[in-house]
């Protein structure tokens, strides 16, 4: 699943390739992936451009002058930018097509990515993105506010890393590195933190993704590049995907379990659970 290194790749790329081109037409295949009106979608876009590609936590949002276009990847959601006269794939479901004859295509195995065409009023009454939390890279991320928000729930930390209402962006591969920085068992419940460890989860989260973002992201199984562009950080993760291999802090072997049904990897030694 993209995250919020991968999603920053994405828009990065994109602005380099999308900019600026007047759109001639779209086509929809796949309308359930529409949050707003089909029609209005269809009918609005031609003429315009993309002016700026912005970012909210996962969110992609493509700046039209007077509209936004808010693309969530979810799963396995990938662009394509594509000559107009390449084969249409299966599963690319909606194609936005430039005077120059290229496409920005969206493609996606699984179809839950989703897109939204709004005013540009009303993107902070949208509650998709109203509801996003702070950013890792984030200033405003302080130990204090991760306290607050974390200091009485009940929930694993692991969990808590995922609620996109406390920390907009990570995931499960972040979220399981951000725990191992901070030396915290990813069962460790939210009111056992300390204001230390949030200190911690801070530093760890912005140094993390800052270099993610520097690596073009993590390329695993379930992401990888749709524009040209192969993510780097793997190279550097220190638990994610390593059950059995040893850690290379202690030596202890990586440990794998399930934290609210997803995958979830530690080392038991490093991150020593609480009694």
């Amino acid at each position: 699943m993209p995250e919020i290194a991968e999603v920053e790749t994405v828009r990065n790329t994109l602005k380099n390739m999308i900019l600026n081109k007047e759109i001639k037409s779209v086509n929809v295949i796949y309308p359930k992936m529409l949050e707003s009106d089909i029609e209005e979608f269809k009918k609005l876009l031609p003429g315009k451009k993309f002016i700026d590609i912005k970012r909210v936590g996962k969110w992609l949002i493509f700046d039209l002058g007077d509209y936004y276009l808010l693309s969530h990847l979810r799963m396995e959601g990938k662009f394509f930018v594509k000559n107009s006269k390449n084969e249409i794939n299966k599963h690319e479901h909606i194609i936005i097509t430039f005077n120059d004859n290229t496409d920005l295509r969206y493609h996606d195995t699984r179809k839950f990515g989703r897109m939204n065409l709004i005013k540009k009023e009303d993107l902070d009454k949208t509650e998709a993105i109203k509801k996003q939390g702070i950013e890792p890279i984030s200033n405003d991320l302080t130990e204090e506010y991760l306290y607050e928000k974390i200091s009485k729930k009940h929930l694993p930390m692991k969990t808590i890393l995922l609620d996109q209402t406390i920390i907009a962006g990570l995931g499960n591969i972040y979220a399981d590195e951000v725990l191992f920085a901070s030396k915290i068992h990813p069962l460790t419940k939210g009111c056992d933190i300390t204001l230390n460890d949030c200190e911690n989860l801070k530093e760890s989260s912005k140094k993390i993704i800052e270099e993610a973002i520097k690596c073009g992201g993590t390329t695993i199984r379930s992401y990888t590049s749709s524009l040209g562009v192969t993510g780097r950080f793997q190279q550097f993760l220190q638990v994610h995907k390593r059950e059995d291999e040893p850690c290379n802090i202690c030596g202890t072997k990586i440990e794998k379990i399930k934290v609210g049904g997803r995958s979830t990897y530690f080392c038991p030694k490093c991150q020593k659970e609480s009694s």
